[in-house]
C-alpha cells in the first residue's frame, strides 16, 4: 500500500514535468555583469554571462543574441552545459561568456537574449518554447584624451628578448630583438602599433609585426611581437634608443607608463680592444740584419728604386692586390662566397676593412651587402660578385 501512494504521488508530478506548462522554476535565463564593475571607457572590456537553469529535458536548443548596436563583442570559447544542485534539486546549467567593448560614449543597451529550446510534453512529442532574458542598460564614458594610442587592458606583461648578446657580438654579425607583449582584456585590433626602432649609430631592420589571439574566460589574451634585426655599423658600436608608451589599467583605473631602456650594440673586437694605452710599455732591443737580411734588403731597395725612376708606385695595397692569393683573409673570403656563406664571408670581409682601414670603396660595398643580406624584403645578395669586387678595390 505504501508503495502505491508513492508512485500515486509522484505521477501527477512527472506528467506536469512533461507537459507543456512550462514554470518560470523549470526554465530562466539571465545576463550579468560583475557586481563590482566601474563605469567603462569606451573601447574598455566588458565582460557578459549569459546563465540559463532548466529543470526539464532539452532535445535542442538555440541561443539568439540581440544586435548589440554600439559594441563589438566576442564569445569567450563554446557555450558550456553542467549539472548542479541548487536548493537540493538538480539542475542543468547553460553558460556563456561574452567580452563586449562599447565604441560610443552614453547609455547604451543591450536587448533580450532568446533561447529558443525544443522542449517535450506528456505525450513525448517535441514542442517549441523560448524564454528572454531581461534587457541590460550600461552607462559608458568617454575615454580620456592621449597623445598617442588608446590602450586600456586588464593585464600587461612585456619581455624583451635578444637572439645572443647584444654587446658581443661576432665580426660582421647582427641580433635580432624580440619585445613579446601579452595583453589581458584586448582584441588584436586594440594593439598599439609597432613602433620604429631607431639608433644613431646602428643598422635596424624591421621585420613584420606578428599579432595571435587566445580566448579565455577572463578575455580575450593578445600576443603582440615586435621583432627587429639590428647591426653595428662602420664595425663600430652603437645604441639602441628606447621605446616608450602607455596603457591604461582597467583594474587600478590608472594610466602607466612603459620605458623599455637603451641597449649598447657592440661586436665583441671593440670591447676587447678598448684596453689600456701600451705606448709606455717596454719595447725589444732593435737587431741588426744579418748577411742574409741585409742582401734582401738590398734588392728590394734597388728594385724600388728602379720602378720610382720608372714613375711607378708600390703601395700597400696595389701588393696586397697583386699577391691577393697568399693573402689567408683573401682566401676565407673567396672560399666563403664559393660555398655560399654569407655570415664567413661578412666576417672575412669585416676583418679585412679592420686590418687594412675603411676605404671609401670597400666601405661601400658592406653597406650595401648589409642592406641586401638583413632586409627580408631585399634580394639575397651574390656572394661570388661581392668577393670580387671587394678584393678589386
Amino acid at each position: 500500500m505504501k508503495w502505491l501512494v508513492l508512485i500515486l504521488v509522484a505521477l501527477p508530478m512527472q506528467v506536469l514535468a512533461q507537459s507543456k506548462t512550462v514554470l518560470p522554476s523549470e526554465a530562466s535565463i539571465e545576463v550579468t555583469i560583475a557586481d563590482d564593475a566601474p563605469v567603462p571607457f569606451t573601447r574598455e572590456m566588458v565582460l557578459l554571462t549569459i546563465r540559463g537553469v532548466y529543470r526539464r529535458h532539452i532535445t535542442r536548443e538555440e541561443l539568439i543574441q540581440p544586435r548589440l548596436d554600439g559594441f563589438s563583442w566576442a564569445q569567450l570559447g563554446p557555450d558550456s552545459w553542467s549539472e548542479e544542485r541548487i536548493n537540493g534539486r538538480k539542475y542543468k546549467v547553460f553558460t556563456r561568456r561574452m567580452a563586449i567593448y562599447p565604441v560610443e560614449a552614453g547609455q547604451l543597451s543591450i536587448g533580450p537574449f532568446v533561447h529558443r529550446l525544443t522542449l517535450t510534453d506528456e505525450n513525448d512529442d517535441w514542442f517549441e518554447h523560448e524564454i528572454q532574458s531581461e534587457p541590460l542598460t550600461i552607462q559608458v564614458a568617454q575615454a580620456p584624451a592621449t597623445q598617442d594610442w588608446w590602450f586600456p587592458v586588464r593585464k600587461l606583461q612585456i619581455s624583451d628578448q635578444w637572439s645572443n648578446a647584444p654587446d658581443q657580438l661576432a665580426p660582421g654579425e647582427g641580433v635580432l630583438r624580440v619585445i613579446r607583449l601579452e595583453a589581458l582584456g584586448a582584441t588584436p585590433e586594440m594593439m598599439p602599433p609597432m613602433p620604429e626602432l631607431t639608433s644613431p649609430s646602428a643598422l635596424i631592420f624591421a621585420h613584420p609585426e606578428k599579432r595571435l589571439v587566445e580566448l579565455t574566460p577572463e578575455g580575450p589574451v593578445t600576443y603582440a611581437f615586435w621583432r627587429w634585426t639590428i647591426r653595428p655599423s662602420n664595425d663600430t658600436s652603437g645604441i639602441v634608443e628606447p621605446l616608450q608608451f602607455s596603457y591604461f589599467d582597467t583594474v587600478t583605473r590608472e594610466t602607466r607608463e612603459v620605458i623599455i631602456s637603451p641597449q649598447r650594440i657592440a661586436y665583441g673586437t671593440v670591447v676587447q680592444e678598448a684596453g689600456p694605452d701600451r705606448s709606455e710599455e717596454y719595447a725589444p732591443p732593435a737587431k741588426l740584419l744579418g748577411w742574409h737580411g741585409a742582401a734582401i734588403a738590398s734588392v728590394v731597395f734597388l728594385a724600388g728604386l728602379v720602378l720610382g725612376m720608372s714613375g711607378h708606385k708600390l703601395a700597400a695595397s696595389r701588393a696586397l692586390q697583386r699577391f691577393g692569393i697568399f693573402d689567408p683573409l683573401a682566401r676565407e673570403l673567396r672560399r666563403s662566397a664559393g660555398a655560399g656563406r654569407a655570415d664567413r664571408l661578412r666576417q672575412a670581409a669585416s676583418a679585412i676593412l679592420h686590418r687594412d682601414g675603411h676605404s671609401t670603396s670597400r666601405l661601400k660595398h658592406v653597406q650595401d651587402f648589409d642592406r641586401q643580406y638583413f632586409d627580408p624584403k631585399a634580394a639575397k645578395p651574390d656572394l661570388k660578385e661581392f668577393a670580387r669586387s671587394f678584393l678589386k678595390n
